[in-house]
């Protein structure tokens, strides 16, 4: 496609307008890492699927996603963000149908692994979409604002989606909920934005592809099988170390080929990498508080789902009133580690809160703490983290920044959610061995694993604020004006197709 000289900026009501439909693709992804954890145990009665397997509903949607992301951002890149992201939400959108109509275990199975390949092409098209798009730093603060507040909300906004949808109607709407989401962006984003790609013939690193999808899935598939396997297993442990190999042999090939699927110039930069370590870091406390929350009101509180997903609506808040509230507004006048590491020390106060808790805490006294706390920080982290992952970075690699964001988000919610629940488990097996079994024990012992894998929790995000702190020396942002070299290798980026 043709490239354009420097245009005027659009206007901003067309701007903002594009975010609305870039941020409901985004949406439909954070959505899906928790509409279906609900749904769990309904879907598993329906179709007969074994405890051993059930994980998989869940494990078979992140293993495709975090493993393709970097390989859907140089997609992205070279063939067009806007014709990615219209592909990629119809995709998921028939993925979605599939699994919402699925009769056996397999027919689910294959939907949730298309959906996270899907996934995979929607979610770094989205963010270099929003990255091209706002490109004036007070512009961009207030839409990174927006987009962080959607992404840390988009997990407790699933449980509640997925808590109503399962009581009120049926499991497989939490699927085909995607379905009418997906169709408005894919209809808005069409009509809003214009194609912008990197110039040059697609020429993709197919030895860089194989190592680092290889390596990512040997890592995710490694956590999840922990859970039944155990950390200290021959399968876990070897899983682990080919990962670690095949990641090592992909940074040394994407050092050699001219043309690599992650160029190093984009993680080296310390301020990139500290955002990227800050959300994968941090991604494990939330994800980790989702599971333990969602448990603890339903199994030791007696919460039915909808009454579960309705109790983290106050998290939502937290979030939204931080991102929106608080962080557009200092994001232009602080540096993104002055917002981000407060925000972390915040997050992990909120783990810290769950030791707190005992079987007969109240729910405003318990969780309720816990959540507002956890809200207010991935307020702060996430919008601040967001910018400065892709800030200065070149357009032409803005789908591999954005993809490279996505990755650790994805990797750190599955590193995360598998790695504490299986020191949840072990702490509750610990517990029960040494006070016997009874209903109550049973209850008291289920809190005391909660507790024991949120102090884990909190030390990781606290260790991640200190790696911040040391890592990131970037500015605040300045002022100025878009460039030619900013647009001039894209077209206007909104205009009528």
């Amino acid at each position: 496609m043709a490239t354009t000289k420097a245009q005027a900026p659009p206007e901003a009501s067309r701007r903002w307008a594009a975010l609305f439909f870039i941020g409901l693709g985004q949406l439909m992804i954070i959505l899906d890492a928790t509409v279906v954890n609900i749904a769990l145990p309904s879907l598993q009665r329906d179709l007969g699927i074994s405890d051993g397997d059930r994980q998989w509903i869940i494990t078979a949607y992140t293993l495709a996603f975090g493993s393709l992301l970097l390989l859907g951002g140089r997609i992205a890149d070279y063939t067009g963000r806007k014709r990615t992201f219209l592909i990629a939400l119809l995709g998921f959108a028939g993925a979605s149908a599939l699994g919402g109509a699925a009769s056996n275990f397999e027919m689910l199975l294959t939907a949730r692994a298309l959906q996270g390949a899907f996934g995979a092409l929607l979610g770094p098209s989205a963010l270099s979409l929003l990255t091209v798009t706002f490109t004036q730093p007070k512009d961009r603060a207030k839409a990174f604002g927006i987009w962080g507040a959607i992404t840390a909300a988009g997990g407790a906004i699933g449980l509640l989606a997925g808590g109503a949808l399962t009581d009120y109607l049926d499991w497989r709407w939490c699927l085909y909920v995607n379905i009418p989401i997906a169709l408005i962006a894919a209809i808005g984003g069409y009509a809003m934005l214009a194609e912008s790609r990197r110039a040059g013939k697609a020429r993709f690193d197919i030895p860089g592809v194989l190592l680092v999808t290889s390596g990512l899935v040997a890592i995710v598939y490694a956590t999840s099988q922990a859970e039944s396997e155990g950390w200290g297993s021959m399968t876990v442990i070897g899983l682990l170390a080919a990962g670690a190999v095949l990641l090592a042999a992909f940074t040394f090939v994407e050092s050699r080929v001219p043309q690599p699927l992650l160029p190093l110039r984009v993680i080296a930069d310390r301020n990139r990498g500290g955002a990227y370590l800050a959300v994968g870091l941090a991604v494990i406390g939330m994800f980790g508080a989702f599971l333990f929350m969602t448990y603890h009101m339903q199994v030791v509180m007696g919460f039915s789902p909808i009454k579960t997903g309705a109790a983290f609506l106050p998290m939502t808040a937290a979030v939204l009133l931080s991102a929106g509230g608080l962080t557009t507004r200092l994001l232009p006048k602080l540096p993104p580690r002055v917002l981000i590491v407060p925000g972390m020390l915040i997050a992990s106060s909120g783990m810290l809160w769950m030791l707190t808790l005992e079987t007969g805490t109240t729910y405003a006294g318990g969780v309720l703490v816990a959540q507002l706390l956890l809200g207010f920080g991935a307020g702060l982290i996430m919008p601040a983290a967001l910018n400065c992952a892709t800030l200065g970075v070149d357009q032409d690699d803005s789908g591999i920044a954005s993809a490279s964001f996505n990755t650790a988000q994805q990797i750190g919610s599955s590193i995360g959610t598998a790695l504490l629940n299986t020191i949840a488990t072990s702490a509750t097996m610990d517990y029960l061995a040494s006070h016997g079994a009874s209903p109550a024990i049973a209850k008291q012992a289920v809190v005391e694993g909660f507790a024991t894998a949120s102090a884990w929790a909190a030390g990781i995000i606290m260790v991640g604020a200190l790696l911040v702190a040391a890592l990131m020396n970037a500015p605040r942002l300045k002022q100025q004006p878009v460039t030619e070299q900013d647009t001039e290798s894209a077209e206007p980026l909104l205009a009528h197709p």
